[in-house]
């Protein structure tokens, strides 16, 4: 699965990694990915499973997510800019 930029890798080896912004703060792990199929790479991040309920979604999505874009490495752990 392509991961955007010229990272690839397996899924499967992220689930359960540690997030950290690049200034050292812990997000969370990774949960579940939103997957852009046509495009056939990761959108997001999910550091919680994504709900049924429609708002409780939204809700994940704005603010128990990461947009791939802003991945910086993978390797032990996912490290992702700081967003304000």
């Amino acid at each position: 699965m392509k991961c955007g930029g010229n990272m690839t890798m397996k899924l499967s080896r992220m689930y359960g990694m540690d997030i950290f912004t690049d200034a050292g703060k812990f997000l969370g792990n990774a949960q579940d990915f939103i997957v852009d199929v046509e495009e056939g790479i990761v959108a997001r991040i999910l550091l919680e499973p994504l709900p049924a309920n429609k708002e409780q979604a939204k809700n994940v999505l704005r603010e128990k997510s990461v947009l791939y874009k802003n991945v910086k490495s993978v390797e032990d752990v996912i490290v992702v800019k700081k967003v304000s």
